[in-house]
């Protein structure tokens, strides 16, 4: 047997002792097992990689200029530009980990030269793709002087999405599937108030679809306001406790949700609860979640001084909602292709409000930079590179954190499954009737 092919065997017992004694105890962990990772990516995918990054590490670094020409001491300097009686200037490459597995790929650590910054390591990222075979390298720096490279080999958001779990705790809803091959999973708890954003047909109403079928079966109560004539949300039938269709609906709509957060302030404060979720089960009232498409119809006007006022009233009752909702039990989804301070003075301070941001292919960097710039500036560049292939693929950050992710694709059926759903009942402590509406006028 040559020697190369007993040293790859070797290489592979060593691998496989190492991914029990080590990585076996972290995956369990998380509830996992090494038979979970797919077969053929770790006897064959995972060391082809793994040996493929260490070996050309030192050349990419000197194509990609991640590398420091160092000069020897006993060189002599003639000018400003000119080196003589000396050897060629000797490059020094960043220290690398050993690449660590993951579910769909690797993990690596890179300590940095003195003087470097984690910038060229952004310009390089497509170069390593290419050079290593993989599908993506997301570039992070989660503490100074270190750069970690999360390395997908392929693109699990491809193909058919494994199934949404249907039960959950209450408010999560798992809407799709995250490029970790975990669940993507909307959690009204840890993060209140959401932003969908992205071009016609890039996947924002698939998504408001995956969250009202993850909602529906949870005693919640939907509301939602579709100003491009109830078309999105009007096969929800039932299920939706209110629905505006129009402009004046929706003022209407959003008036109720103030009185009713009034009401639930006032119950909070007689029982001295900070939050509805301080109360006891039987005396909380009922999570309402309000969802918006195409939040530009709200804050759009011909110039009138009624159309004015009524976008003004419009920004003025989300911001509300917003700034109020979330310890009384109200969030609010807002969904459009752009949610940006051109649409009025006060979505600046309702995007603020909104601590889940979702981004879906756009037509231009500014509507990227306005969903995910605040929080993570690598995030807008991996918006960017959406294609209009990738239907339904969108970048998801929340306190800090992104990934990418892609929603489950709801079929006619489930959503005539949705329709025949009833809300919750006496969802509000207000008064409000609770009939659905259909077309915009209220049975």
């Amino acid at each position: 047997m040559p020697p190369v092919i007993v040293w790859v065997l070797v290489g592979l017992a060593v691998v496989g002792w190492l991914a029990r004694r080590w990585w076996e105890p972290r995956l369990a962990a998380r509830g996992l097992a090494l038979r979970d990772l797919p077969v053929k990516w770790w006897l064959v995918g995972y060391p082809q990689t793994a040996a493929r990054i260490v070996f050309t590490w030192r050349r990419l670094c000197q194509v990609a200029n991640l590398a420091v020409s160092l000069r020897a001491s006993h060189q002599r300097v003639l000018g400003k530009d000119t080196v003589v009686e000396g050897r060629a200037l000797r490059p020094s490459v960043p220290r690398l980990s050993w690449p660590m597995p993951t579910r769909h790929g690797l993990k690596v650590r890179v300590v940095m030269l003195p003087g470097q910054t984690p910038a060229p390591y952004y310009a390089a990222a497509r170069a390593m793709e290419h050079a290593w075979r993989v599908h993506s390298v997301m570039v992070t720096s989660p503490r100074r002087g270190h750069v970690l490279l999360t390395i997908t080999a392929a693109d699990p958001l491809t193909g058919e999405l494994p199934a949404a779990e249907r039960a959950g705790e209450l408010l999560a809803a798992d809407v799709g599937w995250c490029e970790e091959g975990v669940a993507f999973v909307i959690d009204f708890r840890r993060t209140p108030h959401w932003m969908i954003t992205g071009a016609t047909q890039s996947g924002k109403s698939t998504l408001l679809a995956a969250l009202v079928r993850a909602l529906a079966p949870q005693p919640v109560a939907l509301v939602g306001v579709d100003c491009k004539g109830g078309m999105e949300f009007s096969g929800f039938g039932r299920r939706l406790t209110l629905l505006a269709t129009s402009r004046r609906d929706a003022i209407e709509v959003l008036e109720r949700l103030v009185r009713e957060i009034q009401a639930r302030t006032q119950v909070c404060r007689a029982a001295g609860a900070r939050s509805v979720w301080d109360l006891p089960e039987k005396a909380r009232p009922v999570p309402l979640v309000l969802l918006v498409d195409e939040i530009a119809e709200l804050y759009l006007t011909d110039g009138s001084r009624s159309e004015r006022e009524a976008a003004e009233r419009c920004g003025t009752l989300l911001l509300r909602i917003a700034q109020l909702g979330a310890a009384l039990g109200v969030y609010l989804v807002a969904a459009g292709q752009r949610v940006g301070s051109d649409l009025g003075v006060r979505v600046t301070s309702l995007r603020a409000q909104l601590g889940g941001r979702v981004a879906h292919r756009a037509h231009d960097e500014a509507s990227a930079e306005m969903t995910l710039g605040d929080i993570n500036k690598d995030a807008v560049v991996v918006a960017q590179s959406i294609t209009e292939d990738e239907q339904g693929v969108c970048v998801v950050a929340m306190q800090g954190r992104w990934t990418r992710a892609r929603s489950h694709l709801i079929s006619q059926e489930e959503r005539a499954e949705i329709a025949a759903t009833d809300p919750p009942r006496s969802p509000f402590l207000s008064g409000m009737d609770s009939a659905p509406a259909k077309g915009g006028q209220r049975e």
